[in-house]
C-alpha cells in the first residue's frame, strides 16, 4: 500500500519501521530537515521537507494517490487539518493523532463530517491499557478482543509457581480453566500444545473466563487479588483519563502533582480523588503521603528516568503493583532485569493501533479478517475471522482438523456467546474465530489448514 505519514517524531519513526517491515511504500513529510534525513536514512523511505498540512506539500508527496494518510505531528490542529486536506485531495483513508481531551468528545463529528477515518488519542489509550492492567493485578499486559468480550493476559511465572514443569494437557482445571496461547521464553516464542511444559520465568499469554484468569495469575505471581487503592505520580493527560476510569471502579485514588495549576485543575475536576501538591520523585515526600501503603503505584511523570526510579523504589518498599510510563523505546531494551513490573509506552500503543488499522484495511478486500493484533514484539499475530459457509474448516472436530504448526484457537464467538474450544469443539458458519499464530500472512480461515485438509 502507498502510505504517507506527516510527522517524524517518536510515533512517526516507529510507524516507519513497522510499516516498512510489512512491505508498504512509505513517504514521510517533516519540517525538521535533520530529523527527516535521519528517518529516511534509517528506514530507506521517501521523504519531503515541508508542512504536512499544506496542500502543496501533500500534492508533492503524492497524497492524492495514497491509500492511507497518517498525521502524527505534535500538534492536534495540524493533524486534523492535514487529515481533512488529505481526504479532499483523494486519500482513501485518513488517520490523525489527537491528544486534547476536548477533541475526543467530537470524534463522531470529525469522522462523519470531515472525513477523518480514525482518530487516535495516545493518552486515552494508555489510560485504558493501565485500567485493564489493574483489573488483573498480576498482569504485565492485557489486550481486549471480540468487542471487549475476551481478555488476553500476559503474566510471568515466578520461580515457585506450582504449574512449573507440568504438561499443559495435565493442568486441567487446577489453576482455572484457561488456555495458554503464547509462551515467550527468552528469545524463543512458542505456540504451545498439550505436551508443552511451563518453566520458571516464562512469559505466558492466557485467556479464559475472567475468574479463571484471576485464578491462574494468583498462582503464577504473588500480589493482591484486587486493587483497592492507587497512587498516581504525575497529573498530566494520562492521569486525567485514568482518574476518571478508576473512580468509576470505586478505587481510592491519590494523585501527586508538582505543578500548582495542574494540581488545582485535577482537584476541581475530580473532587472524589485526593490531589497532593509536591514532588512525587522525593522519597521523603512519598513517605509523608503514605505512598507505600497503596495497592498500586503508577508513575506518569514526563521524565522516563524518574518514572523508572520511582517504580523500582516502590516495588522494593513493598507496593504490590507498579506501572511505569516509558516514552523512549530505546530504554526498554535495558530495563528487563531492573525490577520493573508493567511498562506502558504510549507511542508504541499508538503505533500498534495504527498498524492494526493498516492491516485490517489492507485485508478488507478479498479477506475475512475482522480484526488483527500483534503480541510478543510482533512475533505473534492474533487474528479474528468471520467464518463463511464455504470454509473447509467448518463442522469438523478440532482434533480432526489438520492445521499448520504454530497456531492455536483462542475462542469462538457464536450468537453473542463466547466459547473456549476443546478438542471436541467445531466451527460453524457465522462464527467469529479468534486464533494466535506465529505464521504471517493469513488472509482467510482456510489458510490455517494443511493442503490435505483443503483438498479433502
Amino acid at each position: 500500500m502507498n502510505i504517507v505519514i506527516t510527522g517524524a517524531g517518536k510515533v512517526g519513526s516507529t510507524l516507519c519501521g513497522d510499516l516498512v517491515k510489512e512491505n508498504h511504500n512509505i513517504t514521510i513529510i517533516e519540517q525538521n530537515e535533520a530529523r527527516l534525513e535521519q528517518v529516511i536514512n534509517t528506514f530507506d523511505i521517501n521523504g519531503l521537507a515541508g508542512n504536512g498540512a499544506a496542500y502543496d506539500s501533500q500534492e508533492e508527496a503524492g497524497v492524492s494517490q495514497c491509500d492511507i494518510f497518517i498525521a502524527v505531528t505534535s500538534n492536534d490542529e495540524v493533524n486534523i487539518l492535514a487529515a481533512i486536506t488529505a481526504k479532499k485531495l483523494g486519500a482513501r483513508y485518513t488517520v490523525a493523532r489527537v491528544r486534547n481531551p476536548g477533541y475526543s468528545k467530537q470524534i463522531d463529528f470529525l469522522r462523519d463530517n470531515l472525513g477523518i477515518t480514525l482518530m487516535i488519542n495516545p493518552e486515552l489509550d494508555a489510560a485504558n491499557s493501565i485500567t485493564r492492567m489493574l483489573l488483573f493485578p498480576s498482569a504485565l499486559d492485557v489486550e481486549v478482543f471480540g468487542q471487549g468480550r475476551i481478555h488476553l493476559v500476559e503474566t510471568i511465572l515466578r520461580n515457585d509457581a506450582p504449574m512449573i514443569g507440568i504438561r499443559l494437557r495435565e493442568l486441567g482445571g487446577r489453576f482455572g480453566n484457561i488456555i495458554v496461547c503464547v509462551v515467550v521464553r527468552g528469545e524463543e516464542v512458542l505456540i504451545p500444545d498439550g505436551e508443552t511444559r511451563l518453566k520458571a520465568g516464562d512469559h505466558v499469554w492466557i485467556t479464559g473466563e475472567d475468574s479463571d484468569i484471576h485464578a491462574f495469575c494468583r498462582h503464577s505471581q504473588h500480589g493482591p487479588d484486587k486493587i483497592g487503592s492507587a497512587l498516581i505520580i504525575g497529573g498530566g493527560r494520562v492521569a486525567n483519563y485514568l482518574v476518571a476510569n478508576l473512580l468509576k471502579m470505586h478505587i481510592r485514588v491519590k494523585v501527586i502533582e508538582i505543578n500548582q495549576d495542574s494540581a488545582d485543575k485535577l482537584a476541581s475536576e475530580f473532587p472524589h480523588a485526593e490531589v497532593a501538591l509536591g514532588d512525587g520523585t522525593q522519597q521523603s515526600f512519598l513517605r509523608e503521603e503514605h505512598g507505600m501503603e497503596y495497592d498500586a503505584l503508577i508513575a506518569l511523570t514526563g521524565i522516563d528516568e524518574e518514572n523508572i526510579l520511582i517504580s523500582i523504589y516502590a516495588s522494593r518498599m513493598g507496593v504490590p503493583k507498579t506501572i511505569t510510563k516509558v516514552n523512549r523505546t530505546d530504554l526498554l531494551k535495558v530495563l528487563e532485569n531492573v525490577g520493573l513490573q508493567a511498562i506502558i509506552t504510549p507511542q508504541r500503543i499508538v503505533a500498534d493501533h495504527i498498524v492494526r488499522f493498516v492491516r485490517s484495511t489492507e485485508n478488507a478486500e478479498g479477506s475475512n479478517i475482522d480484526a488483527f493484533y500483534r503480541l510478543a514484539d510482533g512475533k505473534v499475530e492474533v487474528l479474528q475471522f468471520i467464518v463463511r459457509e464455504s470454509s473447509k474448516a467448518i463442522r469438523i472436530k478440532l482434533t480432526e482438523l489438520s492445521t499448520k504448526p504454530g497456531m492455536i484457537f483462542i475462542c469462538f464467538i457464536r450468537d453473542g456467546k463466547t466459547i473456549f474450544p476443546g478438542g471436541q469443539s467445531f466451527i460453524l458458519p457465522g462464527d467469529n474465530v479468534i486464533l494466535a499464530t506465529t505464521n504471517k500472512g493469513f488472509q482467510d480461515l482456510d489458510d490455517i489448514l494443511l493442503e490435505r485438509q483443503v483438498h479433502r
